[in-house]
C-alpha cells in the first residue's frame, strides 16, 4: 500500500519562498508520476507540478518559472521548491502519485499561505 505525507507548508510573505516534500512509502516508487495539485477555498483542484518516472516535468502557466518540482530516488521523496511566492498561491497543497494502470493515492495536503 502507497502512503504520501506532505510536509513544509507554513506562512510566508509575498515574494518569499517554500519547500514542500512528499514522502513515499511503500513499493514502486520508481514507477510513478508523481503530482503537485493545489486547492484554494472556492476554487477548483488545480494541477501544479508533474515529474515522471524518468524525471521529466512538467508545469502549470500560473507557476511555470517559479515552482520547481524534483524527485530524490535514493529517498523515495518529491520536493516543490517554491519561488516568489503571491498571495494568489495560498492553497492546501497535495501530493498524488499516479501509475499507468491507473492506481492513485493522494496525501492529505499541507497549508500554503502567502500574505500580501
Amino acid at each position: 500500500q502507497v502512503q504520501l505525507v506532505e510536509s513544509g507548508g507554513g506562512l510566508v510573505q509575498a515574494g518569499g519562498s517554500l519547500r514542500l516534500s512528499c514522502a513515499f512509502s511503500g513499493s514502486g516508487f520508481n514507477s510513478y508520476v508523481i503530482n503537485w495539485y493545489r486547492q484554494a477555498p472556492g476554487k477548483q483542484r488545480e494541477l501544479v507540478a508533474t515529474i515522471t518516472s524518468g524525471g521529466s516535468t512538467r508545469y502549470s502557466d500560473s507557476v511555470k518559472g517559479r515552482f520547481t518540482i524534483s524527485r530524490t530516488y535514493t529517498k523515495n521523496t518529491v520536493s516543490l521548491q517554491m519561488n516568489s511566492l503571491k498571495p494568489a498561491d495560498t492553497a492546501v497543497y497535495l501530493c498524488n502519485a499516479a501509475d499507468y494502470s491507473g492506481r492513485s493515492y493522494w496525501g492529505q495536503g499541507t497549508q500554503v499561505t502567502v500574505s500580501s
